[in-house]
């Protein structure tokens, strides 16, 4: 007898003995089953495995196509780059630049000083201002004749340094005038030796609403200084003939005034034509 689908079979006789032949096939049966199974669940978690892989690389093979024409061995473009990538530093010459001129080599040889030697250059408008003190022009002059602008032993000292020609201007405040003479010379040398040896006077000069003044007999204070290769002299004294001393301050101040100012027009001469040739240098 036997139990229905899937029980034990029974041998014959109906002795309630089973049949063990049959039980053994149909174990190794279930076996058998049950490793295809799993066999065939392997295969499929393998296939699945395989899709996704070939997924990825699809994928990775479209995002490298479309850089067109490029490979993997190739460094990102500049639009790949992190942000943060630092910038570059700037970089600076290792040669220092030409020191700027210094002014005075272009008023103290000819052969730089080159701009125009005129009254106005050196003396210009109609009044000086010093401070609180405002001086008037008076009358100028320009010769290349240096003896005739001078009184004593000037004249023959000027021409034997190699002076070239003589500027002079006066100027006047309240009753007391200066005259002064500006020297040029080819180098600084000349024009400090001519400095060093002055004895004598620039000559003043009248006129234009100043009246003759360091007449014969009157005493005035005279200076001599040499900048570059000019030297200038001052003569300053009372318009009404007084003698000149070391207590009239206003004269004295008067002739530093002007010497000064002179000083500052031979050097803005020089910071010109040095500022010009730096300008050149650099264009």
């Amino acid at each position: 007898m036997s139990f229905g689908q899937g029980g034990p079979s029974w041998g014959p006789g109906g002795t309630q003995t089973p049949d063990w032949a049959a039980l053994a096939d149909e174990s190794v049966a279930r076996s058998r089953r049950k490793r295809w199974l799993l066999i065939g669940g392997g295969v499929l978690a393998t296939a699945a495995i395989g899709a996704i892989v070939a997924t990825a690389v699809i994928s990775t093979n479209k995002n490298n196509g479309s850089n067109s024409g490029k490979n993997a061995n190739e460094l990102p473009a500049p639009s790949d780059l992190p942000n943060d990538t630092a910038e570059p530093e700037p970089s600076f010459s290792s040669v220092a630049p030409p020191p700027p001129p210094d002014p005075k080599d272009y008023i103290s040889d000819a052969k730089k000083d080159r701009a125009p030697i005129t009254v106005d250059a050196f003396f210009p408008g109609k009044k000086l201002t010093m401070g609180d003190r405002v001086y008037v022009k008076g009358a100028t002059q320009q010769t290349k004749n240096c003896a005739a602008t001078t009184k004593g032993a000037l004249g023959s000292i000027l021409v034997n340094n190699g002076c070239d020609q003589v500027v002079r201007a006066t100027y006047s405040k309240d009753g007391v005038a200066v005259t002064v003479g500006l020297a040029v010379f080819r180098t600084e040398a000349q024009a400090k030796k001519a400095a060093r040896q002055a004895s004598g006077s620039i000559a003043t000069l009248s006129g234009n609403g100043v009246p003759a003044f360091c007449t014969p007999g009157s005493v005035c204070r005279r200076t001599a200084n040499s900048y570059g290769r000019y030297a200038y002299f001052a003569i300053s004294g009372f318009t009404n003939g007084k003698s000149v001393t070391t207590a009239h301050k206003n004269v004295y101040a008067t002739g530093d005034d002007l010497t000064n100012f002179t000083f500052r027009q031979i050097h803005h001469r020089g910071e010109l034509q040095a500022s010009a040739a730096a300008t050149a240098q650099t264009g």
